[in-house]
């Protein structure tokens, strides 16, 4: 199988969930719009090589288009692998653009929202094929100030205590997480070197956060982030498997 990555911002990557992709033998093809966006509008128009896509999360803002034009051809993007059905999956910022993309609004510049944070599940989540895996108190990466309206027709999955909307879906295969479910302890740390003029104007109490939440809440939080991968993982290899049915 073969999935698409769209790397909005240098610096946020896939971190556990590339090590789920990994250990699943899957192909995988990266597209840094921040670099160029030539890319793009040929994606737009054929997914056909693709059986999923990711979008990360990023610096920028979901509305942010003079600054980054290439923000609403990822939201075409989202669109068109939707309507053909194949797994969708957006984080942090990409999560904003799937909401975007289906006609909900943008919230910006909220009180911060940071640290290993407990997450409040929806009756929904309970069946939902990929977060059946938590439970209620489960704690996630979470950092954000950005958040988002639900769309017409999505199922809101999670929530925490300052934000409504952590996780949806929309349809079968396409999923919108607000919160960092791929960010082990690792990645958070390297965040500390990459964006530590961000973290500090935006989280004044940022280390004590790191020293007190990661050890205790860390652990745990890993081994769900993986288990969210392998699990979105196999609609993206359903969808693989379906295709090739439809070759042979």
């Amino acid at each position: 199988m073969h999935i698409l990555c769209i790397e909005n911002c240098q610096h946020v990557e896939l971190g556990l969930l590339g090590a789920a992709i990994a250990s699943e033998n899957a192909r995988l093809t990266y597209l840094r719009p921040w670099q160029q966006n030539s890319e793009l509008n040929r994606l737009v128009a054929n997914t056909e090589h693709y059986d999923g896509l990711i979008v990360l999360g990023g610096l920028q803002n979901a509305q942010a288009d003079v600054e980054h034009p290439f923000l609403p051809q990822v939201c075409a993007l989202f669109q068109a692998f939707h309507a053909v059905g194949k797994p969708v999956l957006g984080i942090c910022l990409g999560s904003q653009l799937i909401a975007r993309a289906f006609g909900a609004e943008n919230i910006l510049a909220q009180p911060v929202e940071a640290g290993w944070l407990p997450l409040q599940l929806t009756e929904a989540a309970q069946n939902d094929p990929v977060f059946s895996c938590l439970s209620d108190g489960d704690h996630q990466f979470i950092l954000h100030t950005d958040t988002y309206s639900l769309p017409e027709g999505a199922i809101r999955l999670a929530s925490s205590h300052r934000t409504p909307n952590q996780a949806f879906r929309i349809g079968r295969g396409t999923y919108a997480v607000q919160f960092h479910f791929e960010c082990g302890r690792e990645e958070v740390a390297k965040w500390n070197t990459c964006f530590a003029q961000e973290l500090a104007s935006l989280v004044p109490n940022w280390s004590e956060i790191q020293n007190d939440q990661a050890p205790l809440h860390g652990p745990r939080a890993e081994a769900l982030g993986l288990e969210l991968s392998h699990r979105w993982l196999a609609l993206v290899k359903a969808a693989f498997d379906y295709r090739c049915a439809e070759v042979h």
